[in-house]
């Protein structure tokens, strides 16, 4: 028999405009039950005291309830990807020569394109070039995700077609050998870690090789040049922009197209709508996820700009699977210290503290695949 067990909580948030929670199906007294109803408790007690805030105009964005109102920090963490200090290894490699079509530097005409002149508004989904929102499930290879999915844009920018890609090929097959953002697959890695795989052998699409790792698997790499998945996409390299560089990500995302980008998602669980401002410079910024600007613009409402970012927490997170991060002028931009990039993310042997700007370090860690096809 199920039991409601989190009734207390819930009428009050429903006073409030909530929406219902998902029901779970443990056994009454069990520990597993115990456990998700506090954690479920603790959570709504904060929507409603954050909510109460948003209400006076006190912060410019609210919580929810949602499918991760229950989790654990632990549990969350299967959410996230880990993708983030590659630019000391890309420095290195690219002056070696290892790392074929890799680069650091925009267009010109891009690069010399002032702010002044850039659109107001970005939002490449009126285009016509971003698939619908993704889940990526309670496996980490959000960094797969992003690199995927900016992809998708970019051959659809460059083609005018839009692909669904095979994020699974790229959960499975991309090797990691330095340890960039994790070991690989569900442990995490980088978005320029996917383009290095995707740039020798391509990608398919997600109907041939479909996604599964939902549960948190890395399953075995099945694709190879006898397969009978045939990649569909390909490029012709990758540019990672200079860290923390607000004006060079405001030009590629203007004029080139959707940008991979790390941050630190660690308080997103309960995001629900408005431009969020909850990463507090003054505390280590932890970047833990890898995501997708595409776009920028200012709230109506409140007047306050921001970072247009696609997640991968399926449609029902967030604006139907989307955050409008707190976008700061380049003249104002804050930063704050990652102290720890070992932490499951920097490159193997890469310890030290790392500067990380704009709101959850949006502009620490930025990239785009280059010469998307079919």
């Amino acid at each position: 028999m199920l039991v409601f067990v989190f009734a207390g909580v819930w009428q009050e948030l429903r006073k409030k405009g909530g929406s219902p929670p998902t029901l779970f199906f443990y056994a009454p007294g069990s520990a597993q039950w115990a456990s998700h109803e506090g954690h479920f408790n603790a959570a709504v007690r904060d929507i409603i005291t954050h909510n109460a805030r948003a209400a006076t105009g006190q912060v410019s964005w609210t919580k929810g309830v949602n499918a991760f109102t229950d989790f654990s920090a632990e549990q969350m963490r299967s959410k996230f990807g880990r993708s983030k200090g590659v630019h000391a290894r890309y420095s290195s490699a690219l002056k070696a020569g290892q790392v074929a079509g890799a680069g650091t530097q925009l267009p010109a005409h891009v690069a010399s394109t002032p702010l002044s002149v850039l659109p107001t508004e970005v939002d490449w989904r009126k285009a016509g070039a971003v698939t619908a929102v993704k889940n990526q499930g309670h496996c980490g290879s959000c960094w797969a995700f992003a690199a995927t999915e900016t992809l998708e844009s970019h051959v659809f920018i460059n083609t005018g077609i839009l692909e669904d890609l095979g994020v699974q090929q790229v959960v499975s097959c991309a090797p990691n050998p330095q340890q960039c953002g994790g070991t690989g697959g569900c442990s995490g890695a980088t978005a320029q870690i996917a383009w290095d795989y995707v740039l020798k052998t391509g990608q398919t699409s997600e109907w041939q090789y479909p996604y599964d790792s939902y549960y948190g698997t890395t399953t075995e790499c099945v694709f190879n040049s006898t397969s009978k998945q045939k990649p569909v996409a390909k490029i012709t390299g990758h540019i990672t922009l200079p860290s923390n560089n607000y004006t060079a990500l405001m030009q590629a995302v203007a004029m080139v197209g959707p940008v991979a980008v790390s941050v630190d998602a660690s308080q997103w669980s309960t995001y629900a709508g408005g431009v969020y401002a909850g990463c507090d410079y003054s505390k280590d910024i932890d970047v833990d996820h890898a995501v997708v600007l595409v776009g920028y613009g200012t709230d109506a409402a409140t007047g306050k700009d921001y970072w247009l970012i696609r997640n991968s927490w399926s449609p029902t997170w967030g604006e139907k699977g989307y955050i409008r991060l707190l976008r700061e002028s380049a003249e104002d931009v804050q930063c704050g210290v990652d102290s720890t990039p070992q932490d499951g993310s920097a490159c193997k042997g890469d310890d030290s503290p790392k500067k990380v700007c704009g709101q959850c370090a949006v502009l620490y860690d930025t990239a785009y695949p280059t010469g998307a096809s079919l």
